[in-house]
C-alpha cells in the first residue's frame, strides 16, 4: 500500500510538471523558486508538533513529502538523479551510521550513540574543511550552534562552561563598548555575542533554537496579560507610564 501510494505521488508530480499537459504555475518552478517552501514547510512541521496537533501534523509531513518529490521530479528531467535515488541514498547512510543496529557494534546508551554517530560524520568529513557543508538557509541561531559544534569536533572550544560564560561577559561589554563610542560596529558586536550565546548553550546541553522558541512562547503568553491589563485601564498604551506597564509585566510574570 505505501509503495502504490508513492508510485501515485511520483505519477502525480510528473503529470504536473509535464511540458505540454501540466499545470503552468509547477513547470515554470526550478530548485532555487522552490526551496522557500520546502523551508516552510518544515517549519510547518515542527509548528504541528509543537501544538501538539498530529492530524496537522499527518498533513504537513505529506506537504514536505511532497517537497521532497517535487524537487527529486526536477533533477530528474535534468538527468541528474530521481527519487529512488534520495531514498537509496538516505537507506546507506542509515545503515552505514548504524552499525551497532545493522553490523556488529554494541552500543550501550543513547549518549554512546550520538557519540558514535559524531565520529561516523567525523569521518565522512574528514576529506572536506571542518565548517564545509554546513547549510547557509538555516536559521542562522541553529547554524550558528552547528558550526560551533564542528569546530568543538576537532578541539577548537572552551574547556567547561564558566570559560564560555567569560566569553560572553566579554563580547557583552564589546557590545557596550561600540554603543558608547563606534555605532557602527554595534551590529557586528551583537552577532558575536550571540554567537557566543549559542556556545554557552551548547557547553549547557541545551539547544538554543529550541530555548529561544520557548523564550518566544513565554513573551507571548506575558505580553498577553499585559495587553489585557491595558485593555482593562482603558487609558491607552500612550497614557500608561513605564512604571505602570512594568507593573503589568511583573503580573504577568508571577503568572508563570
Amino acid at each position: 500500500m505505501v509503495t502504490d501510494n508513492i508510485e501515485k505521488l511520483l505519477d502525480i508530480m510528473v503529470r504536473l510538471r509535464d511540458p505540454a499537459t501540466g499545470c503552468p504555475w509547477d513547470r515554470e518552478q526550478d530548485f532555487r523558486s522552490i526551496a522557500p517552501y520546502t523551508i516552510e514547510e518544515a517549519y510547518e512541521v515542527a509548528d504541528a508538533i509543537e501544538r501538539g496537533d498530529h492530524a496537522g501534523l499527518r498533513e504537513e509531513l505529506g506537504d514536505l513529502l511532497l517537497q521532497v518529490v517535487f524537487h527529486a521530479q526536477m533533477a530528474r528531467e535534468l538527468g541528474e538523479f530521481g527519487f529512488d535515488d534520495v531514498v537509496a541514498g538516505i537507506c546507506d547512510k542509515l545503515i552505514r551510521r548504524h552499525p551497532h543496529v545493522f553490523g556488529g557494534e554494541r552500543i550501550a546508551s543513547a549518549d554512546e550513540q550520538r557519540l558514535a554517530w559524531e565520529r561516523l560524520k567525523a569521518a565522512e568529513r574528514a576529506r572536506d574543511q571542518v565548517l564545509g557543508g554546513v547549510a547557509r538557509a538555516i536559521p542562522a541561531l541553529a547554524r550558528a550552534a552547528k558550526l560551533g559544534r564542528r569546530a568543538a569536533g576537532v578541539g577548537f572550544d572552551w574547556p567547561d562552561l564558566a570559560g564560555v560564560a567569560a566569553k560572553v561577559r566579554e563580547e557583552l561589554e564589546e557590545v557596550e563598548a561600540a554603543a558608547a563610542a563606534s555605532p557602527g560596529t554595534l551590529g557586528e558586536e551583537i552577532g558575536d555575542l550571540l554567537f557566543a550565546v549559542t556556545s554557552l548553550a551548547r557547553h549547557a546541553g541545551v539547544d538554543p533554537e529550541e530555548a529561544l522558541r520557548q523564550a518566544n512562547a513565554k513573551f507571548e503568553r506575558r505580553f498577553a496579560h499585559v495587553e489585557q491589563r491595558v485593555d482593562e485601564d482603558g487609558r491607552g498604551w500612550a497614557a500608561l507610564t513605564a512604571g505602570e506597564l512594568d507593573r503589568f509585566w511583573r503580573e504577568a510574570k508571577l503568572r508563570g
